[in-house]
């Protein structure tokens, strides 16, 4: 085969046409592998999104309600240290609907509490029941309300639910995605996202509607930002304030059935030393600056 010979001027051109077209291939090859991340990417996204899917919160109390409530509940209890407060409902799913804090800004409330008020939601919906769990000789007539604060005592060493604390870990991709500058607005990115969770101290109630002559679970309501005992009584005033609490007709284990799922206090020092005994197997312990505020919440509703 003939040899062609190229002038040291086409050689160069001839390599700069090389240069070109490697580099138009590895520009491609990027654009290729751009397009495979976005379109996996969009897939998650679609993955997650539909996770959500047709959820409970168009029936749930929106952002705005939820706002107002808990500037409401904060301003008028007054036990615990006085702090700002998060809030977040959950759907009967878990998905999370609002987000919400009554300070100036997010950092007016403790930063952790955003995520816990969460959790606390997601606890009290899924360890709450209504009637319609009985059937075919089990469930509870009456339905079962469960608040976080009535699941301190179970969940110690020896205790009926010990290790339901480390059932349903917090998603951590949902609880801390960003922008945090959407934290605790309309669009909070936890907002259409299940974010699991178990919390076992008080802040967390379910949330009970009157579907025809039912009261039905339609989802949780969780506080946090103060000491246990003021979440409890701050979550329960929201609830109310939300008209979220018709649970006149459902169980409990407060003993007091006009407040089926308050907070107990009835934990005595264990003699042997460690957790402290309570009576009920579901007391809470006392807080700083509790009161007897408890006692006084508003009575739920048929």
């Amino acid at each position: 085969m003939r040899r062609i010979a190229y002038s040291d001027r086409e050689q160069e051109i001839l390599a700069e046409e090389g240069k070109m077209i490697r580099k138009s291939h590895i520009m491609r090859a990027a654009m290729i592998a751009v397009a495979l991340i976005c379109a996996v990417t969009g897939l998650k996204a679609q993955s997650q999104d539909s996770d959500a899917g047709p959820n409970g919160c168009a029936s749930l109390p929106n952002y705005a309600a939820l706002k107002t409530a808990l500037d409401a509940a904060t301003a008028t209890e007054t036990s615990g240290l006085n702090n700002q407060m998060w809030a977040t409902i959950v759907d009967r799913d878990g998905i999370v609907c609002a987000v919400a804090f009554t300070g100036v800004d997010r950092a007016a409330q403790w930063p952790g509490s955003r995520v816990i008020s969460a959790q606390k939601a997601n606890t009290a919906n899924s360890f709450s029941l209504d009637a319609s769990s009985n059937s075919g000789g089990s469930g509870q007539p009456k339905g079962l309300a469960l608040s976080t604060a009535n699941l301190y005592s179970a969940v110690q060493p020896g205790g009926s639910l010990f290790g339901l604390q480390e059932s349903n870990p917090v998603d951590t991709e949902v609880a801390y995605r960003g922008p945090s500058p959407s934290y605790g607005t309309p669009f909070d990115p936890m907002v259409g996202q299940k974010v699991g969770g178990v919390n076992v101290f008080g802040g967390g109630l379910a949330l009970y509607a009157k579907i025809g002559e039912q009261e039905q679970v339609v989802g949780g309501v969780g506080v946090s930002g103060d000491t246990s005992c003021a979440d409890h009584n701050i979550g329960w005033r929201v609830r109310h304030n939300l008209g979220q609490d018709h649970l006149a007709k459902t169980a409990g284990v407060s003993g007091d059935p006009t407040r089926p799922d308050n907070i107990i206090f009835d934990i005595t020092p264990n003699p042997n030393g460690g957790t402290g005994i309570s009576a009920s197997g579901f007391g809470h312990p006392t807080c700083i600056n509790t009161t007897d505020n408890y006692k006084t919440l508003p009575v739920v509703v048929p």
